[in-house]
């Protein structure tokens, strides 16, 4: 007898936010049978309609106002890629309609909204994931398992940093909009930092804007260097400046276990060196997988068999109250309890 073959439930996705980061969420979503984009939202809906043309033959309906898009068109899944400063009930108004969310970090700029939005994701019951895509990386993936199994035996030690130079868009500039550089940007290293060592404890930091007190609007730091001390003992430093060298991300770490050491050249290469054995063993990490697919796959996966995405609302919480905490410090210049 012929076994039969379960087919993928295909997904329909509306989208709220049309520009930069919507166009990889978008370019992935095309090309996957499970997935079909059904509607795009943008509160200047002429981009909603250059995405709807570009990515689905202009055939899906476009919209300004993402109430009526999540109220008219039947959705499973929306994806929220919007700038920190526009995001609003967008989670609380798709959850309330049983639609699954996918939402950029930061997830908000207070944890009040944050808060928020984990209630009403809970509530509702629906699979959340937030835009962590470094966690899918295959040298993170191998460190990972290997401080859960224990062989990498407890962490002490991780270093990361995050080196750019760019004027990035004029909202981007301005603190208050974006949250600043660690808020909006380096919060993926803090989060590699969380996922790695665990729950933080104490925050101390040095903000400053140095390179670009010239640029009109621009409020946001520029060098920013953070020690982190979390619960379990591990201590962990974390520096960025948007003043390195133009045209290049460099984003790397580095972590120390007491069977392990760990120099990332990003979350999808590194080099392990495993202690406890005389002499010491190194294993090569050269991945290649494309990260941002990886965390779409993880959420549908998730919705279809009814697990948990690797980074639920709670995790862009957590890792938005580190963030903030950090901002915090080097504002007041005193250490932030967690």
């Amino acid at each position: 007898m012929r076994e039969e073959q379960t087919v993928p439930k295909l997904f329909r996705v509306g989208m709220i936010g049309c520009g930069g980061i919507a166009n990889r969420h978008a370019t992935i979503l095309q090309k996957l049978d499970r997935a079909e984009l059904a509607a795009f939202c943008d509160v200047a809906v002429e981009r909603a309609r250059d995405f709807a043309q570009k990515y689905a033959d202009g055939k899906p309906p476009v919209f300004s106002d993402y109430h009526q898009m999540v109220e008219k068109v039947p959705l499973d899944v929306v994806y929220i890629c919007l700038p920190p400063f526009a995001h609003s009930d967008e989670v609380e108004v798709a959850a309330a309609k049983g639609v699954h969310v996918f939402i950029e970090k930061p997830i908000a700029l207070t944890m009040e909204l944050a808060q928020r939005m984990v209630s009403a994701t809970d509530r509702a019951g629906v699979k959340t994931q937030v835009g962590f895509m470094s966690r899918f990386g295959e040298a993170v993936e191998r460190v990972k398992s290997l401080l859960e199994g224990g062989q990498a035996g407890p962490p002490g030690l991780m270093l990361g940093k995050y080196f750019c130079n760019a004027l990035h868009a004029p909202w981007w500039r301005e603190k208050e909009k974006s949250g600043g550089q660690i808020v909006e940007q380096i919060i993926h290293t803090y989060d590699i930092v969380r996922y790695l060592l665990g729950e933080p404890e104490s925050v101390f930091a040095r903000t400053a804007n140095l390179f670009h007190r010239d640029v009109e609007r621009y409020t946001s730091e520029d060098v920013s260097a953070t020690v982190i001390t979390f619960k379990n003992g591990a201590v962990a430093t974390v520096a960025g400046t948007n003043g390195a060298i133009p045209g290049r991300w460099i984003s790397s770490y580095e972590l120390v276990a007491k069977n392990l050491t760990v120099s990332f050249a990003d979350a999808n290469r590194a080099t392990l060196t495993h202690t406890a054995t005389q002499p010491p063993k190194v294993e090569e990490i050269q991945g290649s997988r494309d990260i941002s697919e990886a965390e779409t796959l993880d959420l549908l996966d998730a919705i279809e068999h009814g697990r948990t995405t690797r980074t639920p609302m709670i995790e862009g919480a957590r890792t938005l109250e580190l963030v903030l905490a950090a901002n915090r410090a080097g504002e007041t210049g005193e250490v932030v309890r967690l």
